[in-house]
């Protein structure tokens, strides 16, 4: 597990896809990952082979690997980057919002965790769906919203960058998301119906600012 892949392992590594990190290869070749760790065979049929996190960090620190650069971009910017806590928490967006550490990485984790919120619904939905949110969703609006928008490639709002803003309402079951301009919004409104929320449009008397007020659909 500790020896470097042979260039043919390293080529198939490179070939990862970059989210999910699913292989293709020669069945030796994949063998081969599983036993040095870098790789590991999924129990449910098709039984495809997917990179482990040492297969990852292997395939970003790759030279042909198209995320070292966006690494290398982040490294150069003066910009602090958000802690590793090693639990993954959804990026509501505002001024205090920090950037990740990797583009790479963050997008794995949010494409992770929708993938489990999903496996969620279907689980706790009394008829297995997964159109709709699920308890868990309607105990955590403002995280479950979050989390809808950027699984969908939305960016959040942080210090130096616009993007969408969820936020706490004194309504029961809804949130309150902002955008940088009425597009983006529309966009915003689009991403939460197709994720099972019903939003709708709404003006603040006093700023005049466009908002959505969005509520997990239950039928």
């Amino acid at each position: 597990m500790s020896r470097e892949p042979t260039a043919a392992q390293r080529r198939v590594i490179e070939a990862a896809d970059p989210v999910t990190g699913r292989l293709r290869g020669t069945q030796a070749q994949l063998t081969a990952l599983v036993r040095r760790g870098l790789a590991f065979r999924h129990p449910r049929p098709p039984h495809d082979h997917f990179l482990t996190p040492a297969g990852h960090r292997i395939r970003e620190g790759s030279p042909g690997a198209p995320e070292r650069q966006e690494q290398q971009e982040q490294q150069e910017q003066p910009r602090r980057p958000a802690p590793s806590t090693g639990v993954f928490a959804a990026r509501v967006g505002g001024a205090r919002e920090a950037a990740p550490p990797s583009e790479a990485e963050r997008l794995r984790e949010v494409r992770g965790a929708w993938q489990g919120l999903l496996e969620l619904r279907r689980m706790t939905n009394p008829d297995g769906s997964t159109d709709r949110p699920c308890g868990w969703e309607r105990g955590h609006l403002v995280r479950a919203a979050a989390l809808a928008l950027e699984a969908a490639g939305h960016r959040p709002e942080t210090a130096s960058t616009p993007g969408y803003r969820v936020r706490t309402t004194p309504q029961p079951e809804a949130v309150a998301v902002y955008a940088p301009d009425a597009t983006a919004l529309s966009a915003c409104a689009d991403t939460l119906e197709r994720a099972g929320w019903q939003p709708g449009e709404y003006t603040e008397p006093r700023t005049r600012t466009r908002y959505l007020l969005a509520s997990p659909r239950r039928t």
